[in-house]
């Protein structure tokens, strides 16, 4: 990258419905069984979205038979998917070839003008111009012909691939960074299981307490160690449900404050988002490393625990702010993982229009067992190790983020030359 200046002359303007295929998707027949399941992954909104470039996998698969029998369409590897309908302009590009639904459309670049990759970006930049070119009465939507009202500039090929590859480095050390918190994730949860669940802890020699004889005791979780206890869910951390805002809690002007809500904690501050006046209760602000729980919504897609990493914010309803009271953070945070499975499915169980929700109630009928405190002294640094890792991992990638989104707009208009 060199100095700046204005659009150079070498680029041009042109109608992104010009340099674009646009491809619609389908949905085989659910009720015929023969067409799901099958080996094709099959892409809905809910797959991708927020500050992932890639898209690898999928809730939903269907056969080949299905493929053949609906109007579906298989996209290649490295092709664009956007969200046509519902929640509108989602993107991402496709980590392996799979088929989607009609609330999508696929995208291919023309290969003599451009690329897939400089188109993704190309949309990432003009995501505001495509909501503001949608139309519907019920929901906003993207037709084929939203493309040809928008148009993008466009340099040599050569400048564009330059252009791609800065911004693609950075999006690859997004995913790489993503992937390793995935691993230590499961090596956490790995640990939390062989510890909590299957009670082979280190004991005073340092070897697995049950499997070498440690004493175990009746409970009304069946038998946990000798000198554990069973604790209600809701007594492990202070539980602080976000605030319920109304329209004067809103900051129209010098926002501060961004409202903390579940497209938040899934997509980040994005243009969307609300802000809040500052005088409301401190209980509800929140700083970096504050643990979240995010307990109504699609239990599919919503109900999850997030480490906040985006600085000073204010917390909406429907999530908990879980701050310790005697446990550390990390093992907190690693039980939340841990017994989110369960969660989830209480929540799946009482589902009302799509939506599900964990209560307080829930919280303390919902019982686990806890270590005595020499016990937990023992083994809490282990998982405060793993929380901090994770923790540093998104932040920096919280920096890349900031970096790349400051990075797009100026190099897609020439003005930061390559």
């Amino acid at each position: 990258m060199g100095d700046t200046n204005k659009v150079s002359s070498e680029w041009k303007e042109v109608r992104l419905g010009d340099v674009i295929s646009i491809i619609g998707g389908g949905t085989p027949k659910t009720k015929i069984e023969e067409y799901w399941n099958g080996n094709i992954p099959w892409l809905s909104v809910k797959d991708f979205g927020g500050d992932n470039k890639k898209v690898w996998d999928t809730e939903k698969s269907i056969s080949k038979l299905g493929l053949e029998k609906s109007s579906t369409k298989l996209l290649n590897k490295g092709d664009l998917i956007i969200s046509a309908r519902g929640t509108v302009g989602e993107l991402a590009q496709l980590g392996k070839p799979m088929a989607f639904n009609q609330s999508c459309y696929g995208l291919r670049a023309k290969e003599d003008s451009t690329t897939n990759n400089f188109v993704y970006y190309a949309l990432k930049n003009i995501l505001k111009d495509i909501k503001n070119a949608t139309h519907g009465s019920v929901f906003d939507t993207i037709t084929k012909n939203t493309f040809d009202k928008l148009s993008i500039n466009l340099p040599s090929l050569d400048k564009q691939n330059k252009i791609s590859k800065i911004l693609n480095d950075l999006d690859d050390k997004i995913e790489l960074n993503n992937q390793m918190n995935q691993t230590l994730e499961e090596m956490a949860q790995a640990i939390f299981k062989e510890w909590f669940v299957e009670f082979n802890f280190p004991n005073e020699d340092g070897v697995p307490y049950k499997d070498n004889g440690g004493e175990m005791e009746e409970s009304e979780l069946g038998e946990i160690p000798k000198g554990w206890r069973v604790e209600e869910f809701y007594n492990i951390a202070e539980f602080v449900n976000g605030k319920v805002f109304k329209e004067k809690d809103y900051c129209k002007i010098n926002k501060k404050l961004p409202i903390v809500k579940i497209a938040e904690l899934k997509s980040g501050i994005t243009s969307q988002t609300r802000y809040s006046v500052e005088d409301i209760p401190e209980k509800y602000f929140l700083n970096n490393s504050n643990i979240l729980f995010s307990w109504s919504g699609n239990p599919e897609t919503s109900l999850d625990a997030f480490i906040w990493t985006m600085g000073k914010a204010v917390l909406n309803q429907h999530i908990f702010k879980v701050d310790k009271k005697n446990i550390s953070k990390g093992l907190i945070y690693t039980i939340l993982k841990y017994h989110m499975k369960f969660f989830k499915e209480m929540a799946r169980n009482k589902q009302t229009t799509g939506l599900g929700h964990v209560t307080v109630k829930n919280l303390k009928e919902y019982k686990i067992p806890i270590p005595n405190e020499d016990v937990l002294e023992k083994i809490e640094d282990v998982f405060k190790g793993y929380f901090e890792k994770i923790f540093s991992i998104h932040l920096e990638n919280q920096t890349l983020i900031n970096t790349r989104d400051t990075l797009l707009p100026k190099l897609m208009s020439g003005e930061v030359r390559v």
